[in-house]
């Protein structure tokens, strides 16, 4: 009998080594998982993106059609601790029709230089040169931060 309990110990953490390593490949799936967001209008852009949980910016795309005119184009995070915490991370200085806006943020990595933390969300502004004369389509890439 006695020769039994360590084989009955080994095989347990054998399995509890097994499940280790599943939770482990389960949580990088998760962690490279991008969920996109996206919005669409004629006027200025005023949007934030946000997820329920720590976050990682991934890109920012922004197709423009219409009347001709460009503006600059802003990234940034707003903050849920208040305005002295809201951060400018990027800006387009000419982005509209004829000039798409397609900024990879290189957030692939862990961990991410673009980390947002939870309950802040990150703000895209754009002032239109030609209100309701230019359309645009606007798509985010958020995933999950550890």
């Amino acid at each position: 009998m006695t020769t039994d309990i360590p084989t009955l110990i080994q095989a347990a953490q054998e399995e509890l080594d097994r499940q280790a390593a599943e939770l482990s490949d389960q949580e990088a799936r998760q962690l490279r998982t991008v969920t996109a967001k996206t919005a669409t209008g004629t006027s200025s852009i005023a949007h934030t993106f946000k997820l329920d949980r720590r976050f990682r910016l991934v890109y920012v795309r922004c197709h423009f059609t219409g009347a001709p005119g460009t503006a600059a184009f802003r990234v940034s995070v707003s903050s849920a601790g208040g305005s002295a915490y809201n951060t400018v991370l990027a800006t387009v200085a000419a982005a509209g029709v004829n000039a798409d806006v397609n900024q990879r943020m290189d957030a692939l990595t862990e961990p991410s230089p673009w980390t947002i933390r939870q309950g802040d969300a990150v703000r895209l502004d754009w002032i239109s040169p030609s209100p309701g004369l230019i359309t645009w389509g606007l798509e985010v890439g958020l995933a999950p931060a550890s």
